[in-house]
């Protein structure tokens, strides 16, 4: 009885006045039930009321609706469509949610975002929904990962978010073979099992008690002794690129980044940390970048090529 009464009163939100018959149509009842929902209603104080000729039924006061806004036309337009985007990545399921809201609020939601998980293959999709049932569920999640030089481990944890940075995702959970908070890039974890093991979330002062990214190099997550004194190794870089790679600049840096150099090519002004990524971005440009300083980069960065050069010299298939 309950949800049909509040579903009369979302339909006569909606629709400002409706029959007695339509709605026994809606409920499956008969129409002297639906006269006495209506009764029901009035009783719990819900200004519900009849009338009767040509365009008569049943309606719901206007200020009912207007009594019932504790914030503003603009913010419920932010909330259904932050609502919108959780349907799209999943964490939201019920429809009947958002058109209850927005009938409520009498506006409809914007799709405003869309967001696939899945890579073009379609095979990563169900990790993502393992990742998402985890965090809602409270369940332990057993993976599989690799860390930064390739090594790999089990591991079993407690996820708490699922996070994008810098082109990546990760996933941001209580490791508790490590015993503190980590971030796992998620395409390093691999036979993902959820457990029948349930937890209880932590207090975000637990969450909270490691510098997550400032472990985190380059987007590298996991954090190993080799990354302790990288993290604090940051330095102002800068990079001669040319402009045929035009559009892998405006893709991979900030407009402050970027200076467009008078004969069309580009400066690039960034400040990292040095580490294996960051060599490794410079040097996926090929033969259209180069370092200009400061000396150490471009002699680590020859040092590679060299390395390079030598692996083709002395290796024979």
């Amino acid at each position: 009885m309950l949800n049909r009464l509040l579903g009369m009163i979302y339909i006569l939100m909606n629709r400002g006045t409706v029959t007695a018959k339509e709605l026994a149509d809606r409920f499956e009842v008969s129409i002297r039930t639906v006269y006495r929902d209506v009764e029901a209603l009035s009783m719990a104080g819900i200004p519900v009321y009849t009338q009767k000729g040509k365009n008569g039924g049943i309606s719901i006061t206007e200020q009912f609706v207007l009594d019932k806004m504790l914030v503003t036309k603009k913010e419920q337009t932010q909330i259904l469509s932050a609502l919108e985007s959780l349907k799209e990545t999943g964490a939201l399921r019920e429809e009947e949610t958002l058109l209850k809201l927005g009938d409520f609020f009498k506006t409809k939601p914007l799709n405003w975002v869309s967001i696939d998980f899945s890579d073009w293959s379609g095979r990563r999709g169900e990790l993502y929904d393992q990742i998402r049932e985890s965090i809602l569920s409270h369940r332990v999640l057993s993976f599989d990962y690799y860390g930064q030089y390739g090594g790999m481990s089990h591991r079993e944890s407690e996820p708490v978010q699922l996070l994008f940075k810098e082109y990546t995702w990760y996933l941001r959970a209580f490791c508790r073979t490590r015993g503190e908070m980590r971030l796992f890039k998620v395409l390093r974890m691999k036979r993902v099992t959820i457990l029948e093991e349930s937890f209880v979330p932590r207090r975000e002062k637990e969450l909270s008690c490691v510098d997550l990214w400032a472990n985190c190099p380059g987007g590298k997550a996991e954090k190993t002794p080799a990354m302790d004194t990288a993290a604090e190794d940051v330095e102002d870089i800068v990079v001669w690129i040319d402009r045929k790679e035009a559009y892998r600049v405006y893709d991979r840096f900030e407009e402050e980044e970027i200076t467009v150099l008078s004969d069309g090519n580009f400066q690039i002004r960034m400040s990292c940390r040095l580490d294996d990524w960051v060599y490794g971005m410079i040097l996926s440009f090929g033969p259209f970048a180069r370092v200009l300083g400061p000396e150490k980069v471009r002699n680590e960065i020859k040092s590679r090529i060299n390395s390079m050069k030598k692996m083709y010299e002395t290796v024979s298939f």
